[in-house]
């Protein structure tokens, strides 16, 4: 059987091992219940999340006009300390951009590949840490705006990264870190106007990814380049699907590609 559909990020549930679902809009796939099987994806079109139209994906899902266009896509989403709505000031869209930057924010400590400081809506914990394959993260600041949590993070990331190596978290190249001791340390460049939401005694979260084996050498698949791929599912981590070949398939940085997808 087919399953046919436009691509978006995996659904995750916290859970041991955390459990995946790839969702379309009339059928969903349990993807934990897929490992050890082999998995024929092959590209179909182009779907834009936005407008719907078969156009060349250009970013984020989105087609190039509306990549220009969509407040999901503004430059504040990526760089939260460009948020305004505290302002009553627009960027795209005032309604959209107060729903989504007005709400309490949280900065994190993740160790996907190594320690890095990261932003996301508390609604999104631990959501965020999944798609970014960390084995373990903290909270170290709830703060009631996007903003606030975008300056906070700015100072961070001069003294700790902001970045994740994909290729060390997929071979799960990683140590442990004493995350509590690490906020700790940075406590002390936390900018002053967020001092005050500093979180003190909570403990960090660790999460169990469902691999039964890690790549050596992972390589990425284009599937737009391929047209078709086959291969058989041996783990998930992130957003990534890894398969026996060492070949990963991001689904995050594929979504808008409508595609079919099969089991043997």
């Amino acid at each position: 059987m087919t399953f046919e559909g436009v691509l978006t990020k995996m659904e995750s549930e916290f859970s041991d091992p955390i459990q995946y679902y790839l969702v379309f809009e009339t059928d969903f796939l349990n993807m934990n219940q897929l490992l050890n099987k082999t998995i024929n994806i092959q590209f179909i079109k182009y779907q834009c999340l936005n407008c719907g139209l078969d156009k060349p994906i250009y970013r984020q899902g989105f087609c190039k006009s509306c990549f220009y266009e969509v407040p999901q896509a503004a430059d504040w989403v990526m760089r939260p300390e460009l948020s305004t709505a505290h302002l009553d000031k627009e960027d795209r869209d005032l309604a959209y951009e107060k729903k989504v930057q007005l709400q309490p924010h949280i900065v994190y400590l993740a160790n996907s590949s190594n320690v890095k400081v990261g932003v996301t809506r508390k609604s999104q914990v631990p959501t965020r840490w999944i798609d970014q394959g960390a084995h373990e993260a903290i909270e170290i600041v709830e703060v009631p705006n996007r903003y606030l949590a975008g300056i906070t993070e700015v100072a961070l990331k001069e003294h700790v990264s902001d970045k994740t190596n994909w290729r060390s978290m997929l071979k799960n190249d990683i140590k442990d870190e004493d995350l509590v001791e690490w906020r700790e340390h940075l406590k002390q460049y936390i900018p002053n106007e967020a001092q005050d939401y500093f979180i003190t005694n909570n403990i960090e979260t660790n999460l169990n990814f469902p691999v039964l084996k890690y790549p050596l050498k992972p390589k990425s698949l284009n599937l737009e380049k391929e047209q078709a791929y086959s291969g058989k599912l041996v783990g998930i981590k992130g957003q990534y699907l890894i398969f026996d070949d060492e070949m990963v398939f991001n689904i995050r940085s594929n979504e808008g590609l409508f595609i079919g997808i099969s089991v043997n």
